[in-house]
C-alpha cells in the first residue's frame, strides 16, 4: 500500500513539474537577429559589410536567422569557408539558415547544405520548423522548383495545423512585397496565404539589398490591422545597396544607407522590432500583439 501510495506521490509530483516547466518556457522572452544577403570575398580580402555585420553580433545575445545569399557569388564550398565561416561563421551555433538564389549557384546548394549539415533541414528541401516558448519558427526555402513547391507547400499546411503555438514567424530568402524595380516573388504567394489563414504574425525575407517594413497586409496587399501578416525585407547583411523605386503602398519604413540586423524581442503574446545598424542607429522601433490565431 506504501509503495501504491509512493508511486502515486511521485507520479503526481512529476506531472506538476513537467506543468510548470512547460508554462514557464511558454512565458519566457526571446531574442531573434536576422538579415541576409552577406558574405562576399573580394580581390582584397573579406567584404567590409560582412564583417561590420558580423562585429554588430558579436553584441547582442539571440538566435541569428541567416535568411540567404550567405556566401556569394555561387555559394561554394569555398566562398562558405573563405568568406562566410570567418565573419557570420563565428556565431554559427545559434545561427538558423535559409538559402538563397545565389546559394543555389551551385547545383543543389551543395556548398550551402555542407555547411549547415542538420541545421539547414533535410538536405535537397532547406525547409525545417522549430519553436521558442509560445513561438513557433518556421524556415522555408523560396528557390524550390515546381513539384517540390508543392510538397513544401503541404509540409507546411500540416506544420500549422499541428501547432498550438500562440504566434507564428515565418523567414525565407524572396519577398512577395518589395519597393524595388526587381519586383516580388510570387512562388512564395502561397505559403504566406497559408500563414495568413492560419494566424501567422511575422514574415521575414532577404533577397532586396535594403531595409523595408510593410504594414500588416493580406495575401492580396490589403492592408488587415487586425489579422494581417507584418513584412519586414532585411537584405543588409553586407552586400552593396540597391535603390528603392516605386514605393509599394503598403511600405511603412524603408533604409538603404547602412548595414545592419533588424532585432525582435518575441513576447509570449506579442513582439517588438527595431533595426540596428553598424553606424550605432536604432532605427525603426515599434511593437505589435500577435495575431489572435483562435
Amino acid at each position: 500500500m506504501m509503495r501504491l501510495i509512493k508511486r502515486r506521490f511521485v507520479f503526481c509530483f512529476l506531472a506538476t513539474f513537467l506543468l510548470a516547466h512547460f508554462a514557464l518556457a511558454q512565458d519566457r522572452t526571446f531574442v531573434v537577429l536576422a538579415s541576409g544577403d552577406i558574405a562576399k570575398c573580394d580581390s582584397d580580402g573579406i567584404s567590409v559589410g560582412a564583417e561590420m555585420t558580423a562585429r554588430l553580433l558579436d553584441h547582442y545575445e539571440g538566435i541569428i536567422l541567416a535568411l540567404g545569399d550567405l556566401a556569394y557569388l555561387e555559394g561554394t564550398h569555398e566562398q562558405f569557408r573563405n568568406c562566410y565561416d570567418p565573419t557570420w561563421g563565428r556565431h554559427k551555433q545559434r545561427t538558423r539558415p535559409v538559402p538563397g538564389n545565389h546559394d543555389y549557384r551551385t547545383y543543389g546548394a551543395a556548398g550551402y547544405f555542407a555547411y549547415w549539415a542538420e541545421r539547414a533541414g533535410p538536405e535537397g528541401q532547406g525547409y525545417y520548423s522549430f519553436s521558442l516558448g509560445s513561438w513557433q519558427i518556421i524556415a522555408l526555402n523560396s528557390n524550390l522548383e515546381k513539384e517540390a513547391r508543392f510538397e513544401q507547400l503541404d509540409w507546411l499546411r500540416a506544420e500549422l495545423t499541428g501547432t498550438d503555438a500562440r504566434c507564428i514567424l515565418a523567414f525565407w530568402h524572396h519577398p512577395i512585397f518589395s519597393s524595388l524595380e526587381r519586383g516580388a516573388s510570387r512562388n512564395m504567394r502561397p505559403p504566406f496565404k497559408a500563414l495568413y489563414e492560419a494566424g501567422a504574425s511575422v514574415v521575414l525575407a532577404g533577397h532586396d539589398h535594403v531595409y523595408e517594413r510593410f504594414a500588416p497586409q493580406d495575401p492580396r496587399s490589403r492592408l488587415d490591422p487586425w489579422n494581417g501578416i507584418r513584412a519586414f525585407t532585411v537584405g543588409t547583411g553586407g552586400a552593396p545597396f540597391y535603390r528603392f523605386a516605386t514605393i509599394h503602398p503598403n511600405s511603412a519604413f524603408r533604409y538603404n544607407r547602412s548595414w545592419g540586423v533588424l532585432r525582435l524581442v518575441l513576447r509570449p503574446t506579442s513582439y517588438e522590432w527595431e533595426f540596428l545598424t553598424v553606424n550605432g542607429q536604432h532605427l525603426d522601433k515599434g511593437r505589435s500583439d500577435c495575431v489572435d490565431r483562435h
